[in-house]
């Protein structure tokens, strides 16, 4: 599925027993699962960061700037790769200090990018336990009375089932079906009870209607 190469090298780099999983992990590769070597999350997060983490150039032990802080390389392991646009584990700008700091030109390969996936999953877990959720609630969920097509009833218990998931149920609106005669009676008589309205306001209220400013100023030059 991808040509993983590294200028300079052909294959990617073999298990080296020499080497502790933190920096087995930050070699080129295959896409593999990393297992953090920690329980705790907040120690699984500082293991993620220290593979992520940009490799930096060094002098007489004196480290400077980022080694493979070049487009299109890694900036863990240096592995020349070019993500297609449509591609599901194309990374975001790395950082230099993986989760914040200021974007590097590089990116990461196709396994420090499925390493960076598990970074993800794990912020994503950690928030969900922190405000007492578990992580299998974020993902949307439809109920099981909808899976079975259009609902023509409903009682109170899924009116309270489908509200509490987030769903907005309104009451269903009769069709018009008056013809136009039904119509216009209709009309004709509440024109009857304004008419008796306005004369009971103006007879026994002794309501008085005086002609808007803007009706008098047109009679006014009508006149003229």
């Amino acid at each position: 599925m991808y040509q993983q190469q590294i200028i300079g090298q052909n294959a990617p780099q073999n298990f080296n027993p020499l080497l502790n999983p933190i920096e087995q992990a930050r070699t080129s590769g295959n896409i593999v699962e990393y297992k953090p070597l920690a329980i705790k999350p907040k120690k699984q997060k500082k293991e993620f960061i220290k593979i992520l983490t940009a490799e930096p150039k060094s002098f007489l032990g004196i480290k400077y700037g980022k080694k493979f802080n070049l487009k299109e390389r890694c900036v863990v392991c240096g592995m020349h790769h070019i993500w297609e646009a449509g591609d599901y584990l194309r990374p975001p700008m790395p950082l230099d200090k993986v989760v914040k700091g200021r974007p590097l030109m590089g990116t990461y390969c196709p396994k420090h990018s499925s390493i960076f996936r598990q970074l993800e999953i794990l912020d994503q877990q950690m928030l969900a336990e922190k405000h007492g959720l578990e992580y299998k609630g974020f993902k949307p969920r439809m109920p099981k009375m909808l899976k079975g097509g259009p609902l023509t009833n409903l009682s109170k218990n899924d009116i309270a089932s489908l509200t509490a998931a987030g769903y907005l149920i309104k009451p269903p609106v009769m069709r018009d079906n008056r013809s136009a005669t039904n119509e216009a009676i209709e009309i004709v008589g509440e024109i009857n009870i304004l008419t008796d309205r306005l004369n009971y306001l103006m007879i026994q209220a002794g309501v008085k209607i005086t002609k808007p400013l803007e009706t008098e100023e047109k009679e006014e030059n009508k006149e003229e």
